[in-house]
């Protein structure tokens, strides 16, 4: 769902991703708009309080707000002549590789995806299943390239997740998302102690109250803008997750340029990013980011720096 916000005559885009296991829709999302008292959101904007207003009206629907505050962040931008990357404190330099993606699917359909990564330095991996080896092996069949893995809570035996952590280790593995259940806090924290990769938080982290509990637990985090209510509280995740010793993972859902620009604005202030989403979206209706050697390059226009925006499409 894409959205666009009027704010004293400055226009923002904000965007929703809502995936089915979040619980949210274009219907439940409208209702929440419909809630909105705008007169109790004003410039100069205060986003604690914008999130704490945005609650208050009903728990959940993350993606929603989400989209509230990308849009808000654009304005502030726009009005301050500022991009947000700069608002943000992320200098461009420190600008992390983004990781392209590759579902779980049969060798033959891996091999044809991996065709579309030649823009990447980094592949991601979805695992959790039976035949996670045979997925590595022909990824390593076509590319030598690093790997990112996203264990989808599938692994449940502690010994074998172990092992499979260590063989992966040698495949060029650098990170594992979500190795265990979420819920499963002792079992992945077990993991996190005598793993040779960082292992990160994934479903087990949502937003800023949920750090507190992961202390230990994990080496990291994937903090994604759909979870965390847009930019603002994910920037403070980022920083709690730094006054921890944590590492950062900034990732994405299926969306367009508008949310991915948000995400890019905070990716320097992380370890690792996947943020493909243009290049996973067949109807991303606006400019892609300039992807170069593997990293996005940011531009100074002020705002998220959307570009290609349509006449008629919001």
């Amino acid at each position: 769902m894409l959205l666009k916000i009027e704010h004293e005559g400055v226009t923002g885009y904000g965007e929703a991703s809502m995936v089915p296991y979040m619980g949210e829709s274009y219907e439940s999302a409208t209702h929440f708009l419909s809630l909105i008292d705008w007169t109790q959101i004003r410039y100069p904007f205060n986003f604690q309080e914008i999130i704490a207003y945005l609650d208050s009206l009903t728990p959940g629907q993350p993606a929603i707000k989400a989209a509230i505050d990308i849009a808000l962040n654009d304005i502030h931008g726009k009005i301050s002549h500022q991009p947000c990357y700069s608002i943000y404190g992320a200098e461009p330099k420190n600008m992390p590789l983004t990781s392209y993606t590759v579902g779980i699917d049969t060798p033959e359909v891996i091999r044809e995806k991996l065709k579309d990564a030649a823009a990447f330095r980094v592949i991601k991996v979805k695992l959790g299943r039976d035949n996670d080896k045979e997925l590595i092996h022909t990824i390593r069949s076509v590319t030598n390239l690093p790997l990112y893995v996203d264990a989808n809570q599938g692994w449940t035996d502690r010994k074998q997740a172990i092992d499979m952590v260590y063989w992966l280790h040698d495949q060029g593995v650098l990170l594992i998302e979500q190795p265990m259940d979420k819920d499963n806090l002792d079992g992945n924290a077990w993991l996190t102690e005598r793993s040779p990769i960082p292992i990160l938080a994934d479903e087990a982290v949502q937003r800023l109250a949920d750090m507190d509990k992961l202390k230990g637990a994990y080496h990291g985090i994937n903090v994604k803008l759909m979870k965390s209510c847009g930019m603002y509280e994910g920037h403070q995740m980022i920083l709690k997750a730094r006054s921890f010793g944590m590492k950062v993972l900034i990732g994405c859902m299926s969306e367009t340029s508008i949310a991915t620009l948000a995400g890019i604005a905070l990716a320097p202030l992380c370890d690792w990013a996947d943020l493909d989403g243009p290049w996973l979206t067949t109807n991303n209706p606006f400019d892609t980011p300039m992807l170069k050697d593997g990293r996005y390059v940011l531009n100074d226009l002020p705002g998220l720096g959307l570009t290609g925006v349509k006449e008629g499409l919001f």
